[in-house]
């Protein structure tokens, strides 16, 4: 049950970032160059996200992308437990749907109520990491 719970947080987080998740797992027991690709991975997407031209992550495109790396790290996590992935990996990209939705609302809602976008979307990476670092502990 735990897992199943784990893997719904890191498809929230892919719904936040999407390369959050992969890259807590990786650093959670994947080898040392995996920690880097992924570590590199999400800082850029990071940096990306804050930029004007960034896509919105419900295009279809962005979306599919955070579901399939919700579902791949939530799978790897129940590798990593010598679990079946196939649960862990259907609910975590159902969570980053739903975390996508969610995070996109709360973009334009802090945009609506005139925040600043920069600390709205820091707040969010906040959100995201810590729920994809707890996620991902043994």
């Amino acid at each position: 049950m735990w897992l199943i719970a784990r893997s719904a947080l890191l498809g929230i987080a892919s719904g936040g970032r999407s390369l959050a998740a992969p890259a807590a797992v990786a650093f959670g027991g994947g080898s040392r160059g995996l920690r880097l690709a992924t570590a590199a991975a999400a800082a850029g997407e990071f940096v990306v996200d804050k930029l004007p031209g960034a896509p919105s992550r419900l295009a279809a495109a962005p979306l599919a992308g955070r579901l399939v790396f919700a579902g791949l790290a939530a799978g790897f996590l129940a590798r990593r437990e010598g679990r079946d992935p196939v649960a862990p990996a259907l609910v975590a990209a159902a969570a980053a749907a739903g975390g996508s939705v969610a995070g996109a609302r709360w973009r334009a809602y802090a945009q609506d109520r005139h925040w600043a976008a920069l600390p709205a979307a820091l707040a969010e990476d906040a959100v995201t990491w810590t729920l994809a670092t707890t996620a991902a502990r043994r």
